[in-house]
């Protein structure tokens, strides 16, 4: 009850409006979370509260890069979030294979305006790290900046380092076109 309570506080305390998610929440509620900027949040794995008051934080999509083998709450996860109305975009990783084709899949969803705001996760932020970096690595920053921020969004573990730098080395820089 005492997490629940918890999140409540933070919630009520969160300035939050219609299609913005909080600027913090406790990291019982999300993991690392940090919001990157308005229309996206990163993190671990969202509680089982939290997953249920997705649609209340703001969130209109939420990417979740856990396969559906890791975990019990991996596999209920899309009937919580599509049931608030939102959408669910799976789109496992591993280190092992972590691929370009991973990173367009999410970058798609996150340049779709109409999807934001989104909330991109997976168990502790380390994927979620090394995909943001990619990304910021497609977008025109330099190798030792896109690791630096992938690290600042929560890139830890060696083994997904390694498939980082892999990932990091076959994407092409493109410029982004002007909105």
């Amino acid at each position: 009850m005492k997490p629940v309570f918890g999140l409540m506080l933070a919630l009520a305390a969160a300035p939050v409006s219609a299609g913005s998610p909080p600027e913090q929440l406790p990291s019982d509620a999300v993991p690392h979370y940090q919001l990157v900027n308005p229309s996206l949040a990163t993190g671990g794995q969202p509680s089982a509260e939290t997953l249920a008051q997705l649609k209340e934080m703001g969130f209109k999509t939420i990417v979740n890069l856990r396969p559906a083998d890791e975990a019990p709450v991996v596999e209920k996860e899309k009937g919580v979030v599509e049931s608030q109305g939102l959408r669910y975009v799976s789109v496992p990783i591993t280190a092992g294979t972590f691929s370009v084709a991973d990173v367009e899949a999410v970058r798609r969803v996150l340049d779709d305006e109409g999807a934001a705001p989104v909330l991109l996760h997976c168990a502790s932020a380390n994927r979620v790290g090394a995909v943001w970096g990619v990304i910021q690595r497609r977008r025109g920053r330099s190798p030792a900046d896109a690791e630096a921020e992938a690290r600042r969004v929560g890139l830890t573990s060696q083994a997904m380092i390694e498939a980082f730098h892999k990932v990091v080395e076959a994407v092409v820089p493109v410029e982004e076109p002007k909105r």
